[in-house]
């Protein structure tokens, strides 16, 4: 049996079948849009996260905890004017 969490082989490695929580929430959404929704994240969401966010027309991010190094990331989501942090 192969142990996925520790194997360094490409294809045998965790990393290869696993995503961050906010791309698994817009993918497997339980509506036709996310368009106009908010979502809720315990941490600030990377920067692929929120291009995935931006991108899907979600309007409210409501946050559990927001880290210090998010100034990058910030600016993301304050390019569009009408996101709510």
């Amino acid at each position: 049996m192969v142990n996925f969490w520790n194997s360094s082989s490409r294809v045998d490695n965790k990393y290869m079948y696993v995503c961050h929580a906010e791309m698994n929430a817009v993918l497997n959404k339980n509506a036709s849009s996310v368009e106009d929704c908010r979502i809720y994240v315990a941490l600030f969401p990377c920067n692929e996260c929120a291009k995935i966010i931006i991108q899907s027309g979600i309007k409210e991010v409501i946050l559990n905890h927001a880290t210090a190094k998010v100034s990058i990331k910030k600016q993301l989501f304050f390019t569009i004017g009408d996101l709510l942090l």
